[in-house]
């Protein structure tokens, strides 16, 4: 058996990398989807399908629309959500993702800190599984193959 697992949350550190080449050491059969990790693709995407948009709120609105239907698509593909609240940025998409995981009837792993106990306190409740790290989300895709 082989899980596709979407990897939800912030793009600019390396948590994605982390949680692939644990994986791979622990040989998990796991491919792994996500959202467009390149920032400037994703945020030029609309302009690059649709055209110049004449202001940033209709550019925003053209790229939202074409990374929705990318995330729709991958995240109803997967088996399993893991979705991470990191320090350093804003999470308003992973909150969203993580959400839609919910609401899509994933099963979602949840990744954040004891700081963000109270502010995810219903979300982790609607989570299968919340850990506080990235090896213990990692730790948790390995006992599915047990």
């Amino acid at each position: 058996m082989r899980l596709t697992v979407y990897l939800a949350g912030e793009i600019h550190t390396s948590w994605r990398e982390e949680v692939k080449q644990q994986a791979e050491k622990m040989q998990l059969p796991v491919d792994f989807v996500g959202p467009m990790e390149d920032h400037d693709r994703s945020d030029n995407i609309g302009e690059e399908i649709l055209g110049e948009q004449p202001d940033a709120i209709f550019k925003d609105a053209a790229a939202s629309s074409f990374n929705n239907l990318r995330t729709e698509i991958l995240m109803k593909k997967s088996d399993v959500v893991i979705a991470l609240f990191g320090e350093q940025y804003k999470q308003w998409n992973t909150a969203m993702d993580a959400s839609a995981a919910v609401a899509y009837g994933k099963p979602l792993i949840l990744i954040r800190r004891e700081s963000h106990h109270h502010p995810l306190k219903e979300l982790s409740r609607k989570a299968h599984v919340t850990v506080e790290t990235v090896d213990q989300a990692v730790r948790a895709l390995q006992y599915i193959f047990e």
